[in-house]
């Protein structure tokens, strides 16, 4: 039976006499109804989201400024494998990482040990960091940081880039015996670090800073060295000056 038909007959009366109402439309008619409303609403929604993509394109956000990246997420080109062996044996002999971090930096006989490289070697693998980092210069004897040693410091410091670690090699002239230049180099690698401390007060600073105190007995630096930055640039520099000195750098090696 047709379902019109059962509906119209199942129409009460009108009241007081007046026109029969028309019967209630189909289910056919309904659902084409319905089917019209969803294709307007999702055109209208593409449209939406359509004009919206293209004001993203002719005025987009700024993005928010994250933290600088630290850890593993800067890599320069003269992070060459050597570099990062020795850099890694370095890191775990002198307290950086590894189980022995209570210790707090290397000695001449430490580095001979674990670099297992010569002198020059040694010297070369730090050659890509000239103008990177810089060479702290001191009196004769002496382990104080000048004004411009401070200055210098405090610039090489803040010139961070993502970087992890930052390393301060330590030397002193020829003038002297082993022993007592092992222990001023090792005063003079102390400097930096104490000075770095009580200006930035950086809570993570002993898991940042690598010490090494090499005296006279390794890795000693030629007069060529008196071409790098550093903290008496212009004036007269020899071989024995710029051993009298502590180069630092920050290091941009991922491991």
């Amino acid at each position: 039976m047709n379902p019109t038909i059962v509906d119209a007959q199942l129409q009460p009366p009108p009241a007081d006499g007046g026109p029969a109402s028309p019967p209630p439309p189909g289910p056919a008619i309904v659902g084409t109804a319905v089917a019209a409303l969803l294709v307007l609403a999702l055109s209208g929604a593409v449209a939406a989201q359509v004009r919206a993509a293209g004001t993203r394109l002719e005025h987009p956000e700024k993005a928010p400024e994250g933290k600088v990246a630290i850890a593993d997420h800067t890599e320069a080109p003269y992070c060459t494998p050597s570099f990062k062996t020795v850099l890694q044996r370095v890191l775990n002999s002198c307290g950086l990482v590894g189980a022995d971090s209570a210790r707090r930096g290397c000695q001449p006989a430490d580095v001979k040990t674990f670099a297992s490289i010569s002198d020059s070697d040694f010297n070369a693998l730090f050659t890509p960091l000239k103008d990177r980092g810089a060479v702290v210069l001191f009196d004769e004897a002496s382990d104080q940081l000048d004004p411009d040693a401070k200055k210098l410091l405090e610039e090489r410091w803040q010139d961070r880039r993502g970087a992890r670690y930052f390393f301060v090699v330590a030397r002193a002239s020829r003038t002297g015996t082993p022993d007592r230049n092992r222990a001023l180099s090792h005063k003079r690698a102390n400097s930096v670090r104490m000075y770095l401390d009580e200006q930035f007060h950086d809570p993570d600073l002993d898991k940042q800073v690598g010490l090494l105190w090499l005296g006279n007995e390794f890795a000693q630096l030629d007069k060529s060295y008196c071409d790098w930055p550093s903290t008496r640039g212009g004036k007269a520099c020899s071989g024995e000056a710029v051993n009298r000195s502590a180069f630092v750098s920050w290091v941009d090696c991922r491991l």
